[in-house]
């Protein structure tokens, strides 16, 4: 029995220690990127910077808590949708402040010699990641 219980003690304190890697890690990655400031340099709202802690905050808590719980999600459609579309808004800003930081499709487009087709790389990836949600949203999702 007691060793039962160490065992559970053991299993515990490694998986608290890999949540704190973990999110020690992707803050450092929002920080050292700056992509939170720079989100709220793009959008002009530097006054409101608690609610993005606080947003921040409580979205990974609740991501934490779906992820470990096993709630249904029995909510009508209009819900769905829209927390699909804070979702898609979230990690499009998300993936735009990661890209202009780092100028990645500059500088891959420079590397390949395909400078002058850069518009099109970008309006490929656009409408390759639309079409790829929308498949897996529409195959994936059991809408009632």
């Amino acid at each position: 029995m007691i060793k039962i219980n160490m065992v559970y003690l053991f299993e515990s304190i490694i998986g608290f220690s890999s949540g704190l890697v973990i999110g020690a890690a992707f803050v450092a990655i929002l920080t050292v990127l700056g992509v939170i400031p720079r989100l709220i340099q793009l959008s002009h709202t530097g006054y409101s910077v608690n609610k993005f802690v606080f947003v921040l905050l409580l979205g990974g808590l609740f991501g934490t808590y779906l992820s470990f719980t096993n709630v249904p999600w029995n909510f009508p459609v209009i819900f769905l949708l829209l927390w699909g579309a804070f979702h898609g808004i979230f990690n499009g800003m998300l993936a735009a402040a990661l890209v202009e930081i780092l100028n990645v499709f500059p500088l891959l487009t420079k590397r390949i010699g395909l400078e002058r087709y850069l518009l099109v790389l970008l309006t490929a990836i656009v409408f390759g990641k639309v079409a790829g949600s929308l498949f897996q949203w529409m195959y994936f999702s059991k809408l009632p």
